[in-house]
């Protein structure tokens, strides 16, 4: 007996509409590309290419593809009838968080606008935002600004957040605070990015004074007390850090107290405040740690000379834990052995890195080994590592280079090429690089020369920067230089 087939418009609308619903019930987080690539073939054969749904189901597909196969959703996307402006937020969003495609996502913000009947909304402007402050692309990001504006959503508070976001990763920070001060509205998250922005430009006294503002109209949350203890730790303010580690207690349940990220805010703190023992408490104390905190730890001993320690938190880390180190892992193990002139443990941690973890070198791997060898005098070594560096060395490395001359009597043709590296890299105004050669020079009874150094230290203005270093003393910090200046830096706590 033959099967009837329908042919009224009812009923294959209702043929339609299972098609549609099955192929959606496959349009998951758990199909690989192969499967979707079959579902984009099986809607473009059996739907109908201007219905919401089929619409919906190519959002969908675009979502989960993107994620596999980014050219892939934008050829897609390319032959969508219609495509609405859901679909270029799926990859517009899709761009912003991809390491490899930020730059697309105002190539297709353009492409929406072009289409001439699709406006972006109020989720558009974010992730575009996201990609620009990613790329540092302030010109660009201040034309998403100017259609913001243009567009109506100059009062949106979450396209204002992005905004602060943006200015204050491309350091535009009067741009963000003219975005923050004209806000009618603001949420928490407002109040925390401009905080957090502060805090990276380093106004830290002004990121704590906002957060006390803040404490007027909002109660912190983990992000926020992040964002403050950081502050602290910029200023190196150790009475400001305790009083911020004591709030938290205070005034936090457990989940704040525990949470990862804000211990690690704290190791550091403490370490650049200087108190070794308070950050091995609260290490000590945390239930929970990742690799940011093993880092924190192995930093904090290299920066106060304590090598042993922080190579012991290495292998400790490695070996009884089980993490595989990082690039600032190696930050921190090569620094350690520079401070204590490990030289053969710097040797054989680098080359640990490099082929055992096969983590590419950058430019920091590199100047601490090559500051290790100068220090040691080993200048012959530390030049050729630097011949052999696949990116160019930056001031810092030609003056740790430079400095190693002027101590280990390296001839002054050596140390004159050194120097006229320095003052290339920094565009010749390094008071520091005369001072050193001058040394060179006196080393070598070439006081002619230093003579001539002198003198056009003098006609160029240049003066030798004292070194200095900031204290606190009863809650204030005072500023002490080789010359025991002093200027008291008063810093207000409420």
């Amino acid at each position: 007996m033959a099967v009837a087939v329908p042919t009224s418009p009812h009923s294959q609308a209702l043929i339609l509409n299972s098609n549609q619903n099955r192929l959606l019930l496959h349009t998951n987080e758990r199909a690989s590309l192969s499967q979707l690539k079959q579902i984009h073939a099986q809607t473009l054969k059996t739907t109908i290419p201007i219905d919401p749904q089929t619409h919906f189901l190519y959002s969908r597909v675009l979502h989960f593809s993107s994620a596999y196969d980014f050219n892939y959703s934008l050829r897609l996307l390319g032959h969508i009838p219609n495509p609405n402006s859901f679909m270029f937020n799926t990859l517009i969003r899709a761009c912003a968080w991809s390491k490899d495609h930020k730059d697309q996502a105002f190539l297709l913000y353009c492409k929406m606008l072009e289409e001439g009947d699709v406006l972006p909304d109020k989720h558009t402007y974010p992730f575009v935002l996201k990609a620009c402050a990613f790329l540092f692309d302030e010109f660009e990001g201040k034309q998403i600004h100017a259609h913001v504006l243009k567009h109506g959503f100059g009062s949106d508070v979450y396209v204002n957040n992005s905004l602060i976001h943006f200015y204050g990763s491309c350091g535009c920070l009067d741009d963000g605070k003219k975005v923050f001060d004209k806000m009618s509205e603001r949420s928490l998250v407002s109040w925390n990015v401009m905080i957090d922005v502060l805090v990276q430009l380093g106004q830290f006294l002004d990121a704590l004074e906002m957060f006390v503002e803040m404490m007027s109209v909002f109660v912190p949350d983990g992000y926020t007390m992040q964002s403050a203890i950081s502050a602290c730790a910029g200023l190196g303010t150790l009475s400001l850090g305790m009083w911020a580690h004591a709030f938290i207690l205070r005034n936090f349940d457990v989940d704040v107290g525990v949470d990862v990220l804000v211990n690690n805010c704290l190791l550091d703190m403490y370490f650049r405040c200087g108190s070794v023992a308070f950050a091995v408490e609260v290490f000590e104390r945390m239930d929970k740690r990742n690799l940011n905190s093993w880092n924190s730890m192995i930093l904090g001993f290299a920066m106060h000379g304590e090598a042993e320690k922080a190579l012991d938190y290495f292998a400790w880390m490695i070996n009884k834990v089980g993490f595989m180190p990082n690039s600032i892992t190696f930050v921190g193990v090569l620094s350690a052995c520079n401070h204590r002139g490990l030289v053969d443990d710097g040797r054989m941690y680098f080359a640990l890195m490099v082929s055992k973890y096969e983590i590419e070198p950058r430019l920091e791997h590199y100047g601490c080994l090559v500051d290790l060898l100068a220090r040691a005098g080993l200048i012959d070594e530390a030049m050729d590592i630097v011949g052999s560096m696949p990116m160019k060395p930056d001031a810092v490395i030609w003056r740790s280079l430079l400095d190693a001359c002027s101590k280990k009597n390296a001839t002054p043709a050596l140390s004159e090429e050194m120097a006229r590296q320095v003052l290339d890299s920094e565009g010749g105004d390094c008071s520091g690089a005369y001072v050193l050669l001058s040394r060179v020079y006196a080393s070598a009874s070439k006081w002619d020369e230093v003579g001539l150094l002198r003198r056009l230290m003098t006609e160029k203005g240049i003066t030798k920067e004292p070194g200095c270093s900031l204290i606190e003393i009863n809650a204030q910090q005072e500023m002490r230089s080789g010359a025991e200046y002093t200027k008291p830096v008063l810093l207000k706590k409420n």
